[in-house]
């Protein structure tokens, strides 16, 4: 009987360490694709048709979100002097500066913050699936191309973040809104919406990034109130774990984008994109075909 309760014990221990290395997984590829153009939601359709974390589908459709959280604080972290209107190393001009920056990246989350509080629950129902994500990912994937292509004639008026104005902060909040469909990529449609608005790709990169403070704090806080605050202590485990996990996923993955952009187009994204849409689409039809439609959890 002893024996019998040592293994026991031994086989939920490796269940519980097999548990915590998927909820790396899961948050290793949030963490990096959260704020290059490619879509998390995509790969994680993918990661999640290969490795099923042992949890409740309201908790997943939760984590997916709240792990966030982590990517968050790697952009407040990178970009915390200059987004800091407090700093006390900020003269006054520089610190009305931080305001105004402040001031345009909530102009352009109110489209998105409307729009997402009243289609949350219907885009959830209606568009988590394979083929809508599918279908964004090429669908944007051949726009940053075309988008590309046509830039190469010609050169970007914004080429400051102090010369991005109010309208053309609200115009990319716009765009934003489309993110609202699975597979779009938040990143990669405010990305798309600031270069074709006349933004340089430096300042459509980093206005994606502090453009996605308030939103996916916002989205984050919404689905922790529509799970209640009620969680197990597994639970709390995976969402911290995760958090930490994107957040130092993140820091790299911006580090990353940032520099790639001062040399090279986003066209790279654009293909990339188009093979993981076609992907993601023949492993759909694959899993309608077998009974098991690909979901987006």
């Amino acid at each position: 009987m002893g024996f019998e309760s040592i293994r026991i014990e031994r086989l939920e221990y490796s269940m519980n360490i097999v548990e915590l290395l998927k909820v790396i997984v899961f948050s290793l590829v949030e963490g990096f694709t959260e704020w290059l153009p490619i879509s998390s939601t995509g790969h994680l359709i993918l990661i999640n048709q290969l490795i099923h974390l042992d949890v409740s589908p309201e908790f997943m459709e939760m984590f997916r979100v709240v792990i966030q959280l982590g990517a968050i604080l790697a952009v407040v972290m990178l970009y915390f002097d200059r987004l800091n209107p407090l700093s006390r190393s900020k003269r006054g001009d520089q610190r009305r500066v931080a305001l105004i920056l402040w001031s345009k990246i909530i102009v352009a989350c109110v489209p998105a913050a409307i729009l997402g509080k009243l289609l949350d629950d219907w885009m959830d129902a209606h568009l988590y699936n394979g083929l809508v994500v599918s279908i964004m990912l090429v669908v944007y994937g051949i726009l940053f191309i075309l988008i590309e292509n046509r830039n190469q004639t010609s050169k970007p008026q914004i080429t400051k973040m102090w010369q991005l104005n109010y309208q053309t902060a609200l115009y990319i909040g716009m765009f934003q809104v489309l993110a609202l469909i699975p597979g779009t990529s938040r990143s990669g449609v405010t990305i798309l919406g600031a270069v074709i608005l006349g933004c340089s790709r430096a300042v459509a990169a980093e206005f994606s990034f502090f453009v996605g403070i308030p939103v996916m704090l916002g989205a984050s806080l919404l689905k922790l109130a529509k799970f209640g605050f009620r969680f197990s202590n597994a639970e709390i485990l995976y969402l911290v774990l995760g958090m930490a996990v994107a957040f130092l996923v993140s820091v790299y993955s911006i580090r990353f984008l940032m520099s790639w952009v001062k040399k090279n187009d986003f066209k790279v994204f654009g293909y990339y994109r188009i093979v993981l849409g076609v992907i993601v689409l023949i492993w759909y039809v694959i899993s309608t075909l077998m009974g098991k439609p690909m979901g987006a959890a």
